[in-house]
């Protein structure tokens, strides 16, 4: 039996000379390499149609970690591993927050551009650039989420409103700013470290930028209302900077600012909340809305309100009966007024309930009429909204022309 399984073993290939996909052990007993064996520690990785897919799908090369990737990419790509959402879902996000438009805005930081452009000339010595990319609403939660991590949050406090906002540097234009004024080399620009934490010096000369930034700010809001934006304090990480709850609505504004060949992006992210004390203003078309006159308007308006027909009653008496009687009224059931029995009979003019004249009831040209004493109208300046609105817009800023108007018993 042992020559003939010494036999066997013989004619068996030897597979330590044939490639295969697993690693087999030689007839010693030692490991042999298999023919898809990685390049070792001090082989180059391979690139393009060399580089082969290990079982996970990655590269059997060096890796790259996902900072070295967004430092490559510029974070064009950043987007593209989420996961696409159907439209269900956008329509079911959607309804959690209900975005409002708020004209004035723009032209706030339209203003805030120029003041900052301005500014920064002569907090940089250098000729500045400040264009507006965009101005969105979203949601506070979606846009910590994308915001880059090596930007810088500043959180400010608007004294007025008692509410906060943010402004976020990101690490070109941060490093650009220390590097003007540390004074650099212009042509060369800022030499980025990635992942390195701005010293206590950067941070200091970054929170000036910030400081002329809600000054600037401030002054765009003046149109709008008054209101102090003071800096509180610089955070490197977007978990310590939360001003307002994920799903609460916020605006977000994107500024890119050119600084010869130094150039980086300034978003201002305030949230709706904190813009509540002046929202009504914030959503006029233009500045001033409400306090504009369209003549035009205002005499079709009247003409109109003079041509309404109204109904007027004419009010004998008044008597007070119980329920109980007045269910018990039936077809020819008489009710006893306490008539005055008084020559001339004077009346009570009413229209929707609302007492308006009184006057003395009288015969003209075969027909029953009242003629005005009094006025019980309050005169027109002393008229309220409410007494507007209960008199159902019958009663406007004109006077009463006819003195005699037909009645109808009641």
């Amino acid at each position: 039996m042992a020559d003939e399984d010494e036999q066997a073993r013989a004619e068996q290939p030897d597979l330590t000379e044939a490639p295969g996909p697993m690693d087999q052990s030689g007839p010693d007993g030692t490991e042999t390499a298999d023919w898809n064996d990685a390049p070792g520690e001090d082989d180059p990785p391979l690139a393009g149609a060399d580089a082969h897919e290990g079982p996970d799908g990655g590269e059997d090369g060096h890796a790259l970690d996902q900072s070295a990737i967004d430092a490559m990419l510029g974070n064009a790509f950043s987007a593209s591993a989420m996961r696409e959402e159907s439209g269900m879902e956008r329509i079911v996000k959607a309804g959690f927050v209900a975005y409002e438009r708020m004209p004035m805005l723009e032209n706030v930081f339209d203003r805030l551009v120029r003041f900052l452009s301005s500014t920064l000339r002569g907090f940089t010595n250098d000729n500045v650039d400040i264009t507006m990319e965009n101005m969105r609403s979203l949601r506070f939660g979606d846009y910590m989420g994308e915001v880059p991590s090596s930007s810088l949050f500043s959180v400010f406090r608007a004294e007025q409103w008692k509410n906060y906002g943010l402004v976020v540097v990101d690490s070109a234009l941060s490093y650009s700013i220390v590097d003007i004024l540390m004074g650099g080399e212009r042509g060369a620009g800022p030499k980025i470290i990635e992942n390195r934490p701005h010293t206590a010096l950067e941070r200091a000369l970054i929170e000036k930028l910030i400081v002329i930034t809600l000054a600037d700010l401030s002054e765009a809001f003046a149109p709008v209302g008054k209101v102090d934006l003071c800096f509180e304090r610089l955070e490197i990480s977007s978990s310590l900077a939360v001003i307002a709850r994920p799903s609460n609505a916020a605006i977000a504004a994107r500024f890119h600012i050119d600084m010869g060949d130094r150039s980086g992006d300034l978003d201002i992210v305030i949230p709706y909340a904190t813009m509540e004390p002046v929202r009504e203003k914030l959503t006029q078309q233009f500045m001033g809305e409400n306090f504009g006159n369209d003549s035009i308007w205002e005499s079709h308006l009247i003409s109109e309100i003079m041509e309404t027909s109204v109904t007027v009653s004419t009010v004998f008496e008044t008597a007070d009966f119980p329920l109980s009687q007045i269910l018990d009224l039936k077809k020819g059931s008489v009710l006893h007024l306490p008539s005055k029995g008084e020559s001339p009979h004077h009346v009570r003019m009413e229209c929707d309930g609302i007492p308006i004249f009184e006057g003395t009831l009288g015969r003209l040209h075969k027909m029953q009429a009242v003629r005005i004493d009094q006025r019980l109208i309050p005169p027109e300046e002393e008229l309220t909204p409410e007494l507007l609105a209960s008199l159902g817009g019958m009663v406007g800023h004109h006077s009463v022309e006819q003195e005699e108007h037909h009645a109808s018993e009641k």
